[in-house]
């Protein structure tokens, strides 16, 4: 229920920075970082580790995550390319894991070291651009190593996956079918 609660706080995000309300903001970032904490600490004390939680946990992350570069773009505080780069990331890796689906069936792949860096990359980013805006004494050189972080974390994380993708899908084809 908390994972389910926090994918709609990205929308009062998207719109909070819109109205450059980065108080708001930062307080709903806080709600969110403290139920996905609890909601953590919840499934392991109660042992009850989900598949749902498994798969909406990170989609309410990208959902917030999404919706508060959009308004970035939005009130120009972050180029539209960069957006661009986070997005076509995304659609690389979810293009390649429907492709790998229809091609060999399932396979979990699961988030790599590179993958989890570019999400808290971008988490960090987010969190300095919207501080940028209440201390404006954060220099700007600060925002300009975050985005070189981010640039280069989805770089390497998306073709990181791609990688494992065609390195799994080449070690199958190469594999005998199983014997019936």
């Amino acid at each position: 229920m908390l994972t389910t609660l926090r994918m709609f706080l990205a929308v009062p995000i998207y719109f909070f920075i819109l109205e450059r309300n980065f108080t708001t903001v930062l307080w709903i970032i806080a709600i969110a970082g403290l139920s996905d904490g609890l909601d953590g600490w919840l499934a392991r004390k109660l042992k009850a580790l989900s598949h749902y939680g498994a798969i909406v946990d990170p989609l309410s992350d990208k959902a917030m995550l999404l919706c508060a570069y959009i308004a970035f773009v939005q009130i120009e505080l972050l180029p539209l390319w960069v957006f661009a780069m986070i997005v076509i990331r995304d659609i690389i890796i979810l293009l390649g894991a429907a492709l790998f689906y229809l091609c060999f069936g399932p396979y979990r792949l699961a988030p790599s070291l590179w993958g989890k860096g570019c999400t808290l990359a971008l988490i960090v980013l987010a969190l300095l651009i919207i501080s940028q805006q209440l201390l404006p004494q954060i220099p700007e050189q600060l925002i300009s190593v975050g985005l070189m972080a981010v640039i280069f974390l989805i770089t390497i994380s998306g073709t990181h996956y791609i990688y494992n993708w065609a390195a799994k899908a080449h070690m199958l084809w190469k594999s005998p079918p199983p014997h019936r």
